[in-house]
């Protein structure tokens, strides 16, 4: 593979203007996972709030990765591990919370899936919660009540023109201790010194053993512009600012019109080659799905051609010891689908339609079958596959027909 890593941000570009991952955003994120590239979700959100949208794409079970806090943590999607963190030292609290009163701002920080602040009835700090999905916690001694180490805290206030008087004065007062930014309008951002998105993507790709030119970023804000230039290709949204998109290598259409879709069925489907999907990847990435649960392992590949072996053991016999129809089924499908998935188009998504299997002899536990997928029909709108079953011994078991839809993304 050319990429091995897709960074996308999530407000604005990964979700459309309804917080929502389309439904052909979904497919196309779910196609370039099965094809071995990894997905980072890096944004301002705390973990927590990310979660969700990790679960959806199923970052667990391809290796995927969440950078929260606008680069603060870098969190394993598989088992939940932090394998990068920074946090503010507690003893600058009171002087964060004493400079936020003396302007008339409110403030709020984080923890787990709570959401701490001294002025829960402030309109942006609801919402930042109901966002997140966080419990909104009323803390009147805000930094006293602080037990912990933040990765970040939030100003709060609708004069924006104090937001940035505060801002200047931070950015030379707070030099080298804390770094500070406006991420919205309203909101005037308190992070780590040192921390940002391309900073915290730096250590996870040095962690990962990435090199630069095999990621591809995608993003829509001034926060995102290091994170782009970081990376081999950046995308910014056709929304971003003129400031933001000068400084991408390319430039696709809105969250409203599935940008990240067409990014992603441009730079990474559309240039993927039979020869070159990564099995090893596969195999390992589908382990926790019905593939990985039933022992099954791609072994080839090729446009017309697909292979795969399967156990024959508790997974996947009878009570009384033979291969299970139902599992050989599931094998059939498995190689079909990998088939089809590689020679449609980038607009398009493969949907499983009919199976159907002659069933001929028996395999027995402690056997390993091998199912051999070959492409009888290519339309336009359906792929039809036949798929033989043999045992070790090259005795025919099952020959299955598997049908499947090819549909145009939306």
């Amino acid at each position: 593979m050319k990429y091995k890593l897709l960074v996308l941000d999530v407000d604005g570009t990964l979700l459309n203007d309804e917080r929502e991952i389309s439904k052909r955003t979904l497919a196309a994120l779910l196609k370039v996972q099965q094809m071995g590239v990894r997905i980072v979700l890096a944004s301002g959100r705390p973990t927590y709030g990310l979660m969700p949208l990790a679960k959806a794409l199923e970052l667990g079970n391809y290796g995927g990765f969440i950078l929260s806090y606008n680069g603060c943590q870098i969190i394993s999607a598989q088992n939940g591990e932090v394998l990068f963190e920074r946090r503010i030292n507690p003893e600058m609290l009171p002087y964060l919370e004493k400079k936020a009163h003396k302007n008339g701002f409110d403030i709020f920080t984080y923890h787990d899936d709570t959401l701490l602040t001294d002025r829960p009835d402030n309109k942006y700090i609801q919402n930042e919660a109901r966002l997140n999905d966080l419990i909104l916690i009323d803390e009147d001694e805000f930094s006293t009540s602080i037990d912990f180490a933040p990765c970040k805290c939030m100003l709060v206030s609708d004069d924006e023109e104090a937001l940035i008087g505060l801002e200047d004065h931070w950015k030379k007062r707070l030099a080298g201790t804390l770094d500070v930014f406006r991420s919205e309008p309203y909101f005037l951002e308190v992070v780590p010194c040192g921390v940002d998105k391309a900073n915290t993507l730096g250590a996870l790709l040095e962690l990962l053993d990435i090199k630069r030119e095999e990621v591809i970023a995608i993003g829509d804000g001034v926060c995102d512009v290091t994170m782009l230039q970081l990376a081999g290709v950046g995308v910014a949204m056709g929304h971003a600012q003129d400031s933001v998109k000068v400084c991408a290598d390319h430039v696709t259409a809105s969250n409203e019109e599935d940008g990240v879709a067409l990014a992603v069925e441009k730079l990474i489907i559309a240039e993927v080659h039979a020869a070159e999907i990564p099995l090893d990847q596969l195999n390992a990435r589908a382990r926790h799905a019905l593939m990985g649960n039933l022992g099954i392992q791609y072994t080839y590949a090729s446009e017309d051609r697909i292979e795969a072996t399967m156990p024959v053991d508790e997974r996947t016999r009878q009570p009384f010891g033979i291969l299970h129809g139902g599992a050989t089924l599931a094998l059939a499908e498995t190689v079909a689908g990998l088939g089809s998935m590689i020679t449609c188009q980038p607009d398009e998504i493969v949907v499983g339609m009919q199976v159907s299997g002659n069933h001929i002899s028996s395999a027995h536990e402690g056997d390993t079958v091998r199912a051999i997928g070959t492409i009888v029909h290519k339309g336009r709108s359906s792929h039809v596959w036949n798929v033989d079953v043999f045992t070790s011994t090259n005795k025919l078991v099952s020959s299955i027909r598997v049908v499947n839809s090819i549909l145009k993304k939306r």
